[in-house]
């Protein structure tokens, strides 16, 4: 399969480089499967897509203020963007006007010094004197996509985060659900839809380039993920009555069919109940792939050539899919992290 065959075009100035003034006041572009077909809505009429007894699974994961900034001893500017808070020494991508020798030292604009070190698979290795945590919340700044043309402002550190983000770990936000509001939340509540959380830490792994152009010799990067006992239970009753199941993002959407083999989620064997399940995730799903766990998707438009416009092709047809961008492109939508939504049933 061809990297190139999931390239299109897109005029610059439909990357949205801020998220609309108010939270879920975004379109919606809806695509049915079974009818070949897509509307233009608003997001706020997603909840009349959902009926009594649905289930929407939410990435509560919480973004990090991870890019910090400093100076080697020679004046010169370093960016660090950490990617785990929690090992020691940690990875990160260090950005600086000429390359930082192993073990030289990084003064931090909160005054901490960081030391850095040898390669890992994913940049450098990086040691803090003090607790990440406690430096990013002196320092750090919000880690926006690339794409985002501008520094990170105060407002960002609100509205790059999901109204229910309880769990911090990554680096980039779950975009899709940058759109719900608790307004919208409580509408599906009341409609009798049911409402549970998985965590996905979002990081380099979801949104490294492909650089491969046979498609099946990319390899995804490894991310964290877990589901609670009593949202392993909440998804095992509703595979059990053949509910529908909503994915909210492409990340839940993979820490889903991650977990679906063998097809009981958190459930164990010896005691009837469910478990909390975690682990590592690197699947990848591109075209050819049998979903097994989720009917419908909510998720953003995404790059192209990207893993994420790969997985919504494998979901929605590669077809319905570029027919949908065309018309996206055509009627301005916004793209990207801060951009519109689509709803693929």
């Amino acid at each position: 399969m061809k990297l190139s065959d999931f390239n299109y075009t897109l005029p610059k100035e439909l990357i949205a480089q801020y998220p609309s003034k108010t939270r879920g006041n975004d379109r919606l572009l809806v695509l049915d499967r079974g009818e070949n077909s897509f509307e233009e809505k608003g997001f706020a009429d997603i909840a009349d897509y959902f009926k009594e007894g649905d289930l929407i699974i939410l990435n509560d994961t919480r973004v990090m203020p991870a890019r910090l900034f400093g100076k080697r001893k020679t004046g010169g500017k370093v960016e660090i963007f950490l990617m785990d808070k929690t090992a020691s020494p940690a990875k990160a991508l260090v950005r600086s006007s000429g390359r930082i020798k192993e073990g030289e030292i990084v003064l931090l604009d909160s005054g901490d010094e960081v030391r850095v070190l040898g390669s890992s698979d994913i940049g450098r290795l990086v040691e803090f004197e003090n607790q990440p945590e406690e430096i990013m919340k002196k320092c750090g700044h919000v880690p926006l996509p690339p794409y985002i043309s501008r520094p990170d402002e105060p407002a960002d550190r609100e509205r790059y985060q999901t109204v229910y983000a309880s769990c911090e770990g990554a680096t980039a936000s779950p975009t899709a659900g940058l759109h719900f509001t608790e307004e919208i939340i409580d509408k599906l509540r009341k409609k009798g839809v049911r409402i549970t959380h998985i965590t996905l830490h979002v990081s380099y792994g979801t949104f490294a380039p492909i650089k491969e152009e046979e498609v099946e010799n990319h390899k995804m990067h490894s991310e964290f993920y877990r589901i609670s006992g009593e949202n392993a239970a909440i998804i095992d009753e509703a595979r059990r009555e053949k509910a529908r199941i909503f994915s909210c993002g492409t990340t839940s959407l993979r820490v889903l069919e991650t977990v679906s083999e063998p097809p009981r989620f958190g459930r164990s064997p010896n005691r009837g109940g469910s478990e909390t399940v975690e682990g590592l995730t690197d699947l990848f799903i591109y075209p050819g792939y049998k979903f097994k766990a989720v009917n419908a998707l909510i998720t953003n438009f995404h790059l192209p050539k990207s893993t994420l416009l790969l997985l919504t092709s494998a979901f929605c047809g590669k077809e319905l899919l570029f027919k949908a961008y065309e018309y996206a492109i055509e009627k301005k939508f916004r793209f990207f992290s801060y951009g519109d939504a689509m709803l693929i049933l």
